[in-house]
Parts: structure tokens; C-alpha cells; sequence
């Protein structure tokens, strides 16, 4: 009997098998302190190597971290990557709802040095590269560890340090916190007008963004944050441009460590901070390594803090008297290197109006490394002549700031883009308006001789203009070149009588009014429809019919993307719903696409994608002939 009792029990194994969800394998795997709130299961199973359980570990973690530290003195992979995650589990753990005290706040910073040390030695200080553990989850979660706490503790030291920071010669900084000596740079880093240091930072992966088709981010190590400069209100600068307050930042955590007991010991650490449109990668112990970088939110969050949704409509009623004249807004800071992209909106429009396009630009590596954008907002109730003037003075006014000489290929070949009213600008921006097209305006109002000597001394400029140099290509976008039927129609008139001209331009244009006014003291038709924004871009309107005989720049490249609402009409009378296509058509075109839509069409993949051709064909145009 008792021979029978040992041979069943024997046959009874504790190891049980059970059936489960692959995906649920997977979520088990992958899951740790930062996605699921749970200590990983490779830290767990090291913790039952010393003894402890996860349990022991969820409100007092520091007898967990030291029966680790005590385990092995090699500090093989896995102890260190989970002594990474201990350490972010611990200073999660000291995160509360009340403000933290300045000793809870300091014990926090330190837990995230610390973990950001082990994350750094799994790392780079171990027998495998991370080449060779490319393909392994667990090398992802630890790059997470270090890029979390670096995004920690760059948050916690901006906030909380910023103010005890000695700067010295050239942008080095350095201070002591607890037992760590903390260093840094601000050399590798740009900021609007050359600001050493950002009024604020913010996380990128702390904002959830909608309303863009894609977000553009680069993943590799360290920290992707935003720095701010100025205040997150978007404000026209006094001068005519003005670089973006928020700009893309890759911060990285760096030891003075050649080896794991180096690691160990040291107490100093080195805080770096990379521009990403400069600096995309990095050489840390012989290891070449991407930088994390995040592309889309800095752009995000400048439209969301301007006011575009609603102040263009309101600017042309005369509701909003922000926008008096043409603004450039810079997308990135200036970089002398990197071809200009500059874009004009259409009428009642604003920025807002490229923000998928100028979003793939960023997105995409070649156009990227090789352009930048300005972005050109301009008040559309103020006159053709009037805004092709000032925006010509905005764009010459910043490239003569940043380089008088016109040395700089920034300088060259910059690529004009306008949609619809903007697309009329751009034409007006690369042709050359003669001295006979002043005559033959001011001879229909029979002016006396000094009249016309006064007339011609203030406003001959607005009529006789020369091309915008340093252009090397345009794209004209759904543009009525020879106006559009559409500003014609009564219910759009009635509108147009609501068209307030901006305060700094009543006093030029009553000039002008009174200078060419009938001896009657009448005003004639053909001068108020000059002075219309809208009334500029009917068929029939005086200006306009003047300035569509004018030639493009004889060589200047250009190229032009139309809708068409109606694929079922012949092209010829086809139209956007708003442009017919023989007012958006340019005979000499270096290309035309037809793209089936509205009037909208700049933000249509199928444009973007014509754009994102003609873009790239420019660079190796310029590469060619360079």
C-alpha cells in the first residue's frame, strides 16, 4: 500500500501547462513600470533570484534595489536593467498629488539619476553592444528607463534649478545637487533670436496632438522636449519677421564613465542638449547612435497658441486689428545653411492654411536637412499693391539681417509657394512691372504737373516694381492669375463693402484717393476697385489686368497644381469651385498637375505629394548647378 501511495504521488508534477492568448504573451513580456504601473517580469524574476517578491516592492522599494545591488558584484545586463527600473519605479512612487517638498523633490531627482545610470551602463558598458541586442524587447524597455529619466530630470532641473545655474564661458554650466556634480552645455542647442536659455520646456510625449494627418518623430536616445522662448502667446514681432518660440530639443544624460566600476562611482554627470535639426545622431563609447527627436509638436503647439482659426476673417471686417501688415514667422531658427520655403497663404486665410503641407515637409528627412519655412502671414483686406510691397520689403528685410552679403545658400534659390491670392502675390513677386505700366495708370486721371509729381513720388513704387531677387523656383497653387467670377458675384460684393483697410493704410490710401479724385471731387470706379482686396480679384479689375500681361522672370522654373471640382467637365471649363482653370492655367508651366477637388487643394495628399517632387527636384537642380 505504501509502495502503490509513492508511485501515485510521484506521478503528480507541480509544473501545469495552460493554454493562453499570444497577445496576451506579448503584453506580459512587454509590459513594465511605465505601461502598465507594474514592475517588468525579467526585474521580477531577478527579485526572486534575491529573494524578494514584486508585493515587497510596490510601497518601499530601497530593500529591493539594495538585495539586487548585493546579488552579484559583476552587474550582469539583467541586474542592471532592472536596477534601472527599480530606481524609476521608486521616484514614480515619490510623485504625489501635493507639491513635493524640496527634500521629497531632491530624492526624486536623484532616483532618476540613478535610474538613468543603470539604464546608461546596460547600455554602453556591458560585453554586447546594442547592435547586437537590437532585436531584443528588453533593450527597448531600458532605452525607454533612460529617456524617461532624462526627460525628468531635465523637467525637474529647468524648473526647479534654473535660476542657480552659473553660466560661464563658452555656454558651459555647472552645480552641485545633493552628492552629484551636474554639468552641461548650451552650445549645441539654437533658440529664437539667440537666446542662451529657454523660458520653458516642455515634454513632447506629455501632449496629445489632433488635427494634423501625421506626427513626425524620430526615435533613438535621449529626451524629446520642446523649448520655449518668450511666452506661448504668438505675438508679431515689431520687426516685419520673427523666429518660432518653440523649438525641438534632444536631451541627453551622460556619465564620466570608460567601464561599469567607473559608472559606479562617479557622482558627476553631464547634461547635453541637441538641436535635432542640426544633430541627429551621437557617439557614445564607440557606439553611433539616433537621437530621439520630435518634429511635429513644436509646430503644434505654435498653431494651437496663435489665433489663426478666427483672427483672418476678423482682420478682414476690420474686427481684428492685430495683423496691420505682412509677418514673417520663421518655423525653425534661422539656419544659413538650408534653403528658404516661403509661403503665401490666400485670401481670409492664414498659416493655418499649409499645416499638413509644411508638416510632411518637416517629416521628410531630404526636405528636411535641406529646407526651412517661412511662413508669410499677410492682412488679405489690403490691396494687391499694397501687400506685394510690403511682403517684398519682409522677406528682403530678413535675408539682409541674417546675411547682408548673400552668402549663404539659404540666401539662393528660395522656393516661392502661394495658394489662390497668395499664388497672385507670388507672381507679382518674380515679375518685373516697367515704368509704361505708372504712365499708362496715372494718365487716366489727367492729373495737373505737381499732382502727378506727388503721386508719382509716393505711390509709383506700388505700379513699377522689379522682381524679388534670389528666387529659384515657384509654385503656384489653385491661383486665379486672371482673377475668378467668383468675386464678381452680388451676395461677394455686398461682402466686399465690409472690407476694412488696416489703420496704418487709411492714411496712404486717402492720399491717394484725393490725389486722383476727379476735379468734381468724385472717386472713380476703376481707383475703389484697386483699393478692394476682393474687388482685386475680379475678372474685370483694373490692377489686376494690368499685372496679368507682366512675364514671369525669364529661366525662373515654376510650376503650377490646379483643382478641379468636376472630372466629368472638360478640363478647359473646368474650374475649383472657385478659380476656373484657364485664371489658374500658366502657359510656360515648367509642370501642371490637375488634381481632382475644391479650391483647398494645397492640403490634399495628392498636392503634398506634387509638392514633396517638385521640392526635391529643386535640390538636386541646385546641387547641379552648384
Amino acid at each position: 500500500m505504501l509502495l502503490l501511495s509513492l508511485l501515485i504521488f510521484s506521478g503528480c508534477s507541480s509544473i501545469k501547462v495552460h493554454n493562453q492568448d499570444s497577445r496576451d504573451y506579448i503584453s506580459q513580456k512587454r509590459g513594465d513600470i511605465l505601461t502598465t504601473g507594474k514592475l517588468s517580469s525579467m526585474t521580477v524574476n531577478k527579485l526572486q533570484l534575491a529573494g524578494k517578491t514584486a508585493n515587497q516592492c510596490r510601497f518601499n522599494n530601497l530593500p529591493c534595489i539594495n538585495a539586487l545591488m548585493a546579488l552579484d558584484g559583476d552587474f550582469d545586463e539583467q541586474t542592471l536593467a532592472a536596477l534601472s527600473e527599480l530606481w524609476l519605479q521608486r521616484a514614480i512612487m515619490l510623485s504625489a498629488d501635493h507639491e513635493l517638498s524640496r527634500y521629497e523633490r531632491d530624492a526624486q531627482l536623484d532616483a532618476y539619476l540613478e535610474a538613468a545610470r543603470f539604464a546608461y551602463g546596460y547600455l554602453f558598458l556591458t560585453d554586447r553592444s546594442p547592435s547586437q541586442r537590437s532585436f531584443e524587447d528588453r533593450q527597448i524597455q531600458v532605452r525607454d528607463y533612460y529617456n524617461f529619466a532624462t526627460q525628468q530630470i531635465t523637467l525637474s532641473l529647468f524648473d526647479h534649478y534654473r535660476d542657480s545655474v552659473s553660466i560661464t564661458e563658452p555656454d558651459e554650466f555647472e552645480f552641485n545637487l545633493l552628492n552629484w556634480q551636474i554639468k552641461g552645455r548650451l552650445d549645441e542647442t539654437r533658440l529664437a533670436a539667440g537666446q542662451r536659455l529657454p523660458d520653458a520646456i516642455q515634454a513632447a510625449s506629455s501632449l496629445s496632438l489632433s488635427g494634423l494627418r501625421n506626427e513626425y518623430k524620430l526615435h533613438g536616445l535621449g529626451a524629446g522636449l520642446v523649448a520655449i522662448v518668450n511666452n506661448t502667446e504668438i505675438r508679431l514681432d515689431p520687426r516685419p519677421w520673427s523666429e518660432t518660440p518653440f523649438s525641438p530639443l534632444t536631451s541627453l544624460t551622460l556619465f564620466e564613465a570608460t567601464d561599469l566600476t567607473s559608472l559606479l562611482r562617479t557622482q558627476t554627470v553631464y547634461l547635453r542638449n541637441f538641436d535635432p535639426y542640426q544633430t541627429t545622431g551621437i557617439n557614445i563609447n564607440g557606439f553611433s547612435l539616433p537621437l530621439e527627436a520630435d518634429f511635429t509638436t513644436p509646430y503644434a503647439l505654435w498653431l494651437a497658441n496663435s489665433k489663426f482659426a478666427s483672427q483672418p476673417l476678423l482682420t478682414l471686417v476690420g474686427l481684428d486689428k492685430t495683423l496691420q501688415e505682412p509677418h514673417i514667422f520663421m518655423m525653425q531658427p534661422y539656419d544659413p545653411n538650408r534653403k528658404i520655403i516661403v509661403m503665401l497663404h490666400g485670401l481670409a486665410s492664414s498659416p493655418q492654411a499649409w499645416v499638413n503641407l509644411a508638416n510632411e515637409i518637416l517629416g521628410d528627412p531630404l526636405l528636411r536637412e535641406n529646407y526651412q519655412i517661412w511662413q508669410v502671414y499677410y492682412p488679405t483686406n489690403v490691396p494687391l499693391m499694397f501687400n506685394r510691397h510690403a511682403i517684398k520689403y519682409a522677406i528682403e528685410d530678413a535675408v539682409n539681417y541674417f546675411d547682408p552679403n548673400r552668402i549663404y545658400p539659404a540666401s539662393t534659390d528660395m522656393v516661392l509657394v502661394g495658394h489662390s491670392m497668395g499664388g497672385v502675390l507670388a507672381r507679382l513677386l518674380v515679375s518685373d512691372s516697367p515704368d509704361e505700366n505708372w504712365d499708362n495708370w496715372i494718365a487716366q486721371y489727367s492729373l495737373d504737373k505737381t499732382r502727378a509729381k506727388l503721386a508719382e513720388a509716393e505711390f509709383k513704387s506700388l505700379f513699377s516694381f522689379e522682381t524679388l531677387p534670389n528666387i529659384g523656383r515657384v509654385i503656384f497653387i489653385a491661383s486665379p492669375h486672371q482673377g475668378t467670377p467668383f468675386a464678381s458675384k452680388a451676395w461677394v460684393q455686398r461682402i466686399s463693402q465690409f472690407v476694412t483697410l488696416p489703420i496704418t493704410l487709411i492714411g496712404k490710401t486717402a492720399e491717394l484717393v484725393s490725389l486722383l479724385s476727379r476735379p468734381d471731387g468724385q472717386t472713380d470706379i476703376t481707383l475703389i476697385r484697386t483699393l478692394n482686396s476682393i474687388d482685386n480679384l475680379r475678372e474685370d479689375n483694373p490692377f489686376l489686368k494690368m499685372t496679368t500681361a507682366l512675364a514671369i522672370t525669364p529661366d525662373l522654373p515654376y510650376h503650377s497644381i490646379i483643382g478641379q471640382e468636376d472630372p466629368n467637365l472638360a478640363l478647359g471649363k473646368s474650374n475649383d469651385g472657385l478659380v476656373p482653370y484657364h485664371s489658374a492655367h500658366l502657359a510656360g508651366a515648367q509642370s501642371e498637375k490637375v488634381i481632382i477637388g475644391g479650391h483647398s487643394i494645397q492640403e490634399t495628399p495628392e498636392a503634398i505629394i506634387e509638392i514633396r517632387r517638385i521640392l526635391t527636384e529643386h535640390i538636386k537642380q541646385s546641387l547641379k548647378h552648384n
